[in-house]
């Protein structure tokens, strides 16, 4: 199980806090997190479900751009789904130790999770995005909304760092910077 969550959560996950209600039929499968697996699929969420705390726990200035956003990848007939928002720092921890685990170091570890100190998403201004060329839509087009890629070997991981004039900051190496 905790390597079934470290691998859904690199590849992005629907985050809930602990103890969120999530309705599981027979058909599907709860993970530790709350994430709701329907046929080994991760069920991503809506930008616009504020209802659940992954979405609606994020920065007001960051769920607004990526609403923003999301309408018009959805014009150009892009649809932009949040696989990872708000996270809580247990969760943040528990995806800490897994991939310590994992990948038998800290150091390691860290090339792709973050401590809970570190995370932008318990801070809820950090966003995975997935859905089909969601990302490369996002990478082409984000920074008109304030939204750049924040990590080379990240690709969905997303946070509202632009300046004023549009600009996107250099992508670090990884979560260790």
């Amino acid at each position: 199980m905790r390597i079934s969550v470290l691998l859904a959560a690199l590849v992005g996950v629907v985050v809930l806090s602990p103890g969120a209600p999530v309705p599981v039929s027979p058909a599907q499968v709860r993970l530790v997190d709350n994430t709701v697996l329907v046929d080994n699929t991760v069920q991503a969420l809506s930008p616009f479900d504020v209802a659940n705390p992954a979405v609606g726990l994020l920065d007001p200035a960051l769920l607004g751009a990526v609403q923003r956003a999301a309408t018009a990848a959805a014009a150009d007939g892009v649809a932009m789904t949040i696989t990872s928002g708000w996270r809580s720092a247990q969760f943040q921890q528990q995806l800490l130790d897994d991939a310590v685990a994992t990948y038998g170091s800290l150091a390691a570890a860290r090339q792709y999770v973050q401590t809970p100190e570190g995370s932008r998403h318990v801070l809820g201004q950090a966003v995975d995005i997935g859905g089909p060329q969601a990302d490369q839509w996002l990478m082409t087009n984000g920074a008109r909304y304030g939204l750049c890629r924040t990590y080379a070997n990240e690709p969905w991981h997303f946070e509202l760092t632009a300046d004023p004039a549009g600009r996107c900051p250099p992508m670090l190496p990884s979560a260790a910077g």
